[in-house]
């Protein structure tokens, strides 16, 4: 069974009758662990609605989204909840941090979540934030951060639950050039790394040099670019 995330002929509408829109139109990809897919397009194109489908936020009107080789099209909202708990990591335009939890929390709150935190996964949040080059700020809170920090910590948080799926949604946007190619070539490298699935909405074609497949979305329709 496929891993990944894998979707499939999918059609989200908006509305009904004559005033039905079709935010997608029978779109496909599939992204296979270790791989790194961009989708770009003009505003209005589709993508908020791309990401919310691929991420469980939204389901799709017609058409199969599989997670990790298991169909998520028909589950419940609250199964889609325990989904996007288990294995979808999503790496926001800003990185949207709890003002009043240290660098360390972050990542532990989000562990919280999905039950007991255990010595094991502070030992692992330890060493995420190690790698990423935070060892010296796991004390540290947002406001005392650089940009380029609180992104780190923000692909960390994505990371910390060890999920099959990484999304980003214009994860540079609120960065300088040199801090978006650092952000994004450390997500490729962790994407590699940590063989997973990813796929980076984004308005920023210079960023595209690290991913291995680039799709353009415009009107709905999805197209494989290179």
């Amino acid at each position: 069974m496929s891993k990944g995330l894998q979707i499939q002929n999918v059609t989200k509408y908006y509305g009904e009758g004559m005033n039905r829109l079709t935010a997608l139109d029978r779109v496909s990809i599939e992204v296979e662990p270790g791989e790194f897919a961009a989708v770009v397009g003009p505003s209005g194109s589709g993508k908020s609605t791309f990401l919310s489908i691929a991420g469980a936020l939204l389901q799709a009107s017609e058409g199969e989204v599989r997670v990790n080789g298991k169909s998520i099209s028909k589950l419940s909202a609250r199964e889609l909840s325990a989904v996007r708990l288990r294995d979808i990591g999503f790496i926001m335009q800003s990185s949207n941090l709890i003002p009043y939890l240290n660098v360390m929390d972050q990542l532990i709150v989000v562990k919280k979540m999905g039950g007991k935190v255990s010595a094991a996964d502070k030992t692992h949040a330890h060493r995420l934030l190690d790698d990423l080059g935070l060892g010296s700020k796991l004390k540290s809170f947002p406001e005392k951060l650089s940009g380029g920090e609180k992104q780190r910590v923000a692909i960390a948080r994505a990371l910390i639950h060890n999920p099959s799926v990484i999304l980003a949604d214009e994860p540079t946007a609120s960065l300088d050039t040199q801090r978006a190619y650092e952000v994004v070539n450390l997500i490729a490298q962790e994407v590699k790394t940590r063989r997973k699935a990813a796929i980076m909405v984004t308005h920023d074609e210079r960023m595209l040099e690290h991913c291995d497949k680039v799709y353009h979305l415009e009107d709905g329709k999805l197209s494989l670019v290179r």
